[in-house]
């Protein structure tokens, strides 16, 4: 059962990637063509594949596979296809498949380099609240996250390049950081087919004695940490305890290979990322792609409060006996909260419509992937085991 869960996600991500060249090419004919039925009924069958491999990962583990960093992300891309295909028969508009299938490939590729076995849940994590908040949150983050993909097909078509300020800048930054993803996908494949590993004995946040697997070179080492493996190089500095820095370092090595990468395709076609893309959206009806950022954040919002603080202090209280503790993820929730509840006050009460509404949809994206990655990887806390 196991196999064939696997199986299924890597039909999905191949369906989606033949999908996202599908609707590549019903950009150049008209909506409702062959190309765009073709491009959505090939991401149906891709979501359904998921949705399989969702079912029987669940029945192979005997719960639901939201428990650890590799299954959470692989079920918040399947939640952004959902939300894409729910988008796609309201609005009929190719070019947001075009963008949002390639964000899913990202994540199910981020989470591929993940440990992917099937564990036992631990005691904090045996609870039926865990798939009712974990679902629900990321139900809400991935309908959120189509107001990002509306927001940058928005910013992509208005933001003139020709003008040198903060407006270009900012772009060319949102399409960096997804190619730093692309980065991650390529660093860690390279080094796992050398069968890197370095291992460090190190003193953890409670002062006992710990030991952590590298499976990138060490830029960074843990607290008082200790290099056990012969032949490996030791790190540039020494982090405190409450940094997850084997996380961090995978971090650091995804951004430099981004960078690499990114850098590549300056020089390959000699044009900024948000100018090569500005073909593909040309046909974009502005007011459409702000209609859909807006109703994104008007549907995602109340969806995100149910699961990601109502029923996550519920299950808080039932894990830890508090409904609310600080813990780094429960703050970065409430911080996406109040952003989103500020990016309606703004929007509703003070008219911020069009590219300021799109501006706030990328940073309300960046915060939710702060929270997944940033907070997961690097900061230690109650969370933690959802790595």
């Amino acid at each position: 059962m196991a196999q064939l869960s696997g199986n299924l996600l890597y039909a999905a991500f191949l369906l989606y990637l033949i999908g996202t060249a599908f609707f590549g090419g019903a950009l150049k004919s008209k909506e409702g063509s062959k190309w765009s039925k073709l491009a959505i009924s090939i991401t149906i069958v891709g979501f359904v594949a998921h949705l399989g491999y969702f079912i029987t990962r669940w029945i192979a583990g005997g719960h639901a596979p939201v428990s650890n960093l590799y299954e959470f992300t692989t079920f918040f891309g399947m939640t952004i296809v959902l939300a894409f295909i729910v988008l796609y028969f309201i609005y009929k508009t190719s070019t947001l498949g075009l963008f949002a299938l390639p964000i899913a490939l990202i994540l199910i590729a981020f989470a591929s380099m993940f440990p992917s076995d099937i564990t036992p849940l631990i005691p904090a994590l045996q609870s039926h609240w865990l798939p009712i908040h974990v679902i629900t949150t990321s139900l809400g983050i991935a309908i959120l996250g189509m107001s990002f993909v509306a927001g940058l097909i928005y910013l992509i078509k208005v933001v003139d390049y020709s003008k040198k300020g903060k407006k270009p800048f900012w772009l060319e930054f949102s399409l960096f950081t997804l190619v730093v993803f692309i980065g991650f996908v390529v660093i860690t494949v390279i080094f796992s087919s050398m069968d890197y590993e370095a291992n460090f004995k190190y003193i953890d946040k409670r002062g006992a004695e710990a030991t952590v697997e590298y499976v990138l070179p060490p830029l960074v080492g843990p607290n008082q940490g200790e290099l056990l493996t012969e032949d490996r190089m030791n790190p540039l500095v020494s982090l405190p305890a409450i940094i997850h820095t084997q996380k961090l370092n995978t971090v650091i090595w995804s951004i430099i290979t981004g960078a690499i990468l990114y850098v590549l395709i300056r020089l390959l076609f000699r044009k900024p990322l948000g100018v090569l893309l500005k073909p593909a959206v040309r046909r974009v009806n502005l007011d459409v792609a702000d209609e859909i950022g807006y109703r994104s954040v008007a549907i995602g919002f109340p969806v995100f409060t149910l699961g990601g603080l109502i029923f996550a202090m519920i299950w808080a209280q039932i894990a830890w006996t508090r409904f609310w503790g600080w813990d780094p993820k429960e703050v970065w929730a409430l911080i996406t909260w109040l952003f989103y509840a500020a990016y309606l006050h703004l929007r509703i009460g003070k008219g911020w419509h069009g590219e300021k509404s799109a501006w706030l949809a990328l940073v309300g994206f960046a915060i939710i992937m702060f929270n997944l990655i940033g907070v997961n990887l690097i900061i230690a806390g109650l969370h933690s085991y959802a790595m």
